[in-house]
């Protein structure tokens, strides 16, 4: 995708610890830039205000990165999330990570799917999603230059 169907970007510089003998990041970093996507991309939503102190709890069920291009220590990344499908139980989010360009163009290096289950932290089992959750992360990523089409239906 580019950079323009995203309405959500955090920048962030590659830590050397964070590389392998490789001198590159280590697979397992891309879910934890990814992590930090969806925790900001949710604090940009600001979705748990519209919960109105009622718990919303997820669990990550699945995670699936795809990888392009190295990313090297120091480097300047940018992760950029959008919800792409909301379900009864479970909201699917995209996490993209480019190398930060000093044109903007595209540089993507990986790609982050995520599908996050709403739970009940007493028996760790799904919950649905309040009716709302969906309208708030459509609201937010139509902010997008290049919006997305509505959230599909899972």
């Amino acid at each position: 995708m580019a950079r323009g169907d995203f309405a959500f970007h955090h920048s962030l510089r590659v830590r050397w610890s964070e590389t392998d003998a490789q001198g590159v990041v280590f697979n397992a970093r891309y879910l934890d830039y990814a992590d930090v996507a969806v925790t900001e991309y949710w604090r940009a939503v600001q979705f748990r205000h519209y919960a109105d102190g009622a718990p919303m709890e997820f669990h990550v069920k699945k995670a699936t990165v795809t990888w392009f291009a190295p990313i090297k220590p120091d480097e300047m990344i940018e992760v950029m999330a959008r919800t792409v499908a909301t379900g009864r139980t479970s909201m699917t989010q995209l996490v993209e990570i480019h190398g930060l360009t000093e044109d903007g163009s595209d540089d993507v290096r990986a790609t982050v799917d995520l599908v996050n289950v709403h739970v009940d932290l007493d028996t760790h089992r799904p919950i649905p999603l309040p009716d709302w959750v969906k309208d708030v992360f459509t609201a937010f990523d139509s902010q997008a230059a290049n919006p997305p089409s509505a959230l599909a239906q899972a």
